[in-house]
């Protein structure tokens, strides 16, 4: 084991794709420290992380970015920083868009502030593919104009241009991460995945968006762990990665795949009233990621789908504290955030 550890510090570490890369990057790599900092406001769960042990390897700092001086702190030994920091629940944003902009724009800048006045070495900044908007035909790569379409996603191509003002301006060592929809373990019940095997768990109806004909591309979060491992050491500054697997499916596909899994005659699938600037759907190339990064992904779809259907079956203690009416919600850009 190395006497010189890196310092790493992962922002939103407490909530899905943060706590399911913490779990990666500690089994992989013995040569870092790794500092979860998360507010454990909405999306974070400290259970998903309940079982990692602090120590050598890993300490959890609670705070909020959109205090710079926290901010400074925090950073103040760091090596490299990954950010996941962000409110993502498109839902919530179309009925009270402030909190994203506190969340994912404003606490952006102070870690961008912060990184340059601690000089950190590197940060990989986890974006979405959804700053891009949606595509009829073809894929998105990443010169691709941002052309964001929800409130959410409005303040995610925020953060990424003030990121990239950063690196262009201060020389800023940040690498950018733009994902498909993320599936698997300790995702929070208010996603679509999640919400669909919940809900049938407990007999009630499925809901589809305007009938569930839009198309998403799906990735295995662990496939997604894995290129962002890969952008810290092989990302160079001030670039863009898409990552996608290729799982283009409509809602509806996935929703009838997840049924045939939970094999409840109890669930059905129903329409309902499509929330407001849907887009139709995303995707993206990857093949710079996998040609500059050698990433590619290691799950197939259906293997990983039946994987996460297990989990939450096996979980309950995990979501059911979570999982109240208003996350479960069919139409839940209508609900009070």
């Amino acid at each position: 084991m190395s006497s010189h550890l890196k310092n790493l510090v992962v922002t939103g570490g407490l909530g899905f794709i943060g706590s399911n890369f913490i779990r990666y990057i500690l089994k992989t790599r013995r040569d870092i420290r790794v500092t979860n900092v998360d507010n454990e406001s909405v999306g974070s769960n400290p259970l998903s992380l309940q079982d990692v042990i602090p120590g050598r390897h890993y300490r959890f700092v609670k705070g909020d970015l959109s205090d710079y001086q926290f901010t400074r702190r925090v950073l103040k030994s760091a090596s490299i920083v990954v950010n996941f920091a962000a409110q993502t629940h498109v839902d919530r944003s179309i009925a009270n868009a402030e909190p994203f902009f506190e969340s994912n724009t404003r606490t952006v800048f102070n870690l961008v502030r912060a990184v340059r006045d601690m000089k950190v070495e590197s940060v990989v900044h986890v974006s979405t593919d959804e700053v891009y908007g949606s595509i009829d035909r073809g894929s998105f790569d990443e010169n691709s104009p941002l052309n964001p379409s929800s409130p959410y996603s409005a303040t995610k191509a925020a953060a990424d241009l003030i990121v990239h003002a950063w690196n262009a301006t201060y020389k800023l060592g940040v690498v950018t991460l733009r994902c498909t929809n993320n599936f698997g373990p300790f995702q929070y019940p208010e996603k679509f995945i999640p919400k669909t095997i919940i809900r049938a768990l407990y007999g009630r109806e499925i809901p589809l968006y305007g009938g569930g004909r839009q198309i998403r591309d799906w990735i295995f979060v662990g496939d997604f762990c894995s290129a962002i491992d890969l952008a810290i050491d092989k990302g160079d500054p001030g670039e863009v990665y898409n990552v996608s697997a290729g799982n283009e499916l409509s809602n509806r596909d996935v929703a009838e795949g997840l049924l045939k899994l939970l094999t409840n005659p109890a669930a059905r699938l129903v329409d309902v009233e499509d929330r407001p600037g849907h887009d139709y759907r995303y995707s993206l190339s990857s093949e710079k990621a996998r040609l500059k990064l050698g990433w590619k992904p290691a799950y197939k779809f259906d293997d990983a789908l039946a994987e996460t259907v297990k989990w939450y079956r096996e979980h309950a203690y995990w979501w059911k504290h979570v999982a109240t009416a208003r996350v479960l919600s069919g139409t839940p850009w209508k609900e009070h955030w």
